[in-house]
């Protein structure tokens, strides 16, 4: 950051007082601009077992598959911007079930939220984001080609949950790149 978004000065930084941590600050309005890391929000959307993933039209990572996620909104809860990143990237209407997974993927300031889902009807189509989209069994997940890993630890979870017949709450730090 380089200029301050309230009045246009140049912005320094340092640590604001009462503060620990380095910050962006005006010093001609006062302003201290605080970065924070961005919510990305998701679902594993399920139709009679099987589970529909995206293979990816934009960069980054484009032409692998993902679940359908992306980054929230002002104005949305979680559940809300889960439900409409799954429209916009895979035309399907899901029903946001139980969280399944939250990762911190502080390489990339983003925490992904991921629930589980599923599809009020086997309707689905790509999205502008999306070259192609498909229903998948568990057998036929391209494990190799997943775009990212915060969605493999998302799916893995969701299997294994299925298969135990719960429904647990799963939490990691990725403090990697691809």
């Amino acid at each position: 950051m380089k200029f301050c978004s309230n009045c246009g000065a140049a912005v320094v930084s340092r640590v604001p007082d009462g503060d620990h941590l380095p910050r962006f600050v005006c010093d001609a309005c006062g302003i201290v601009h605080y970065q924070n890391p961005l919510l990305v929000l998701g679902c594993v959307p399920e139709w009679q077992g099987r589970i529909l993933l995206c293979r990816r039209a934009i960069e980054p990572r484009r032409g692998f598959w993902t679940v359908p996620a992306g980054f929230m909104e002002i104005g949305e809860t979680l559940q809300h911007a889960a439900r409409r990143e799954c429209f916009e990237e895979a035309q399907a209407e899901v029903e946001i079930g139980s969280l399944l997974a939250v990762v911190s993927v502080t390489h990339a300031a983003q925490v992904h939220v991921m629930f589980r889902a599923r599809m009020t009807a086997e309707r689905f189509a790509p999205g502008p984001e999306s070259l192609e989209v498909e229903l998948f069994e568990e057998s036929r997940i391209p494990w190799g080609d997943l775009a990212f890993p915060s969605g493999e630890f998302t799916l893995r979870r969701y299997f294994a949950d299925r298969a135990g017949g719960r429904e647990g709450h799963h939490f990691t730090e990725l403090n990697r790149r691809l």
